[in-house]
């Protein structure tokens, strides 16, 4: 059992609390408890520091040297490198590109 309070709610809230009670088959008092739960619940999470993704960022000259970062088609295949049947290095990668441009 918990403990018994006496709480003043306006008549308009009261009144459409006890009918969504109703109308859920809950009574007035689960209706009540999880409604705060559900506020007390959003306050605490909103007390807690947010998660925050860690700088993934190097430090550096930027892009490997010979990557083209600027043509999709060698960044689509850069992605690829190593899987079977694909090139193995960038400058497999840029020969397999350079020879599908030449007429």
């Amino acid at each position: 059992m918990g403990m018994k309070t006496t709480v003043e709610i306006a008549d308009p809230l009261f009144a459409e609390a006890r009918r969504e009670a109703q109308r859920s088959g809950a009574t007035l008092r689960e209706l009540i408890e999880a409604g705060l739960r559900k506020v007390l619940d959003e306050r605490q999470r909103a007390r807690t520091k947010p998660f925050r993704l860690r700088d993934g960022s190097f430090r550096g000259g930027g892009a490997h040297p010979g990557v083209r970062i600027d043509d999709g088609r060698a960044l689509l295949a850069y992605a690829r490198m190593g899987l079977p049947g694909e090139p193995d290095t960038i400058e497999a990668v840029h020969a397999m590109l350079d020879a599908e441009e030449e007429p």
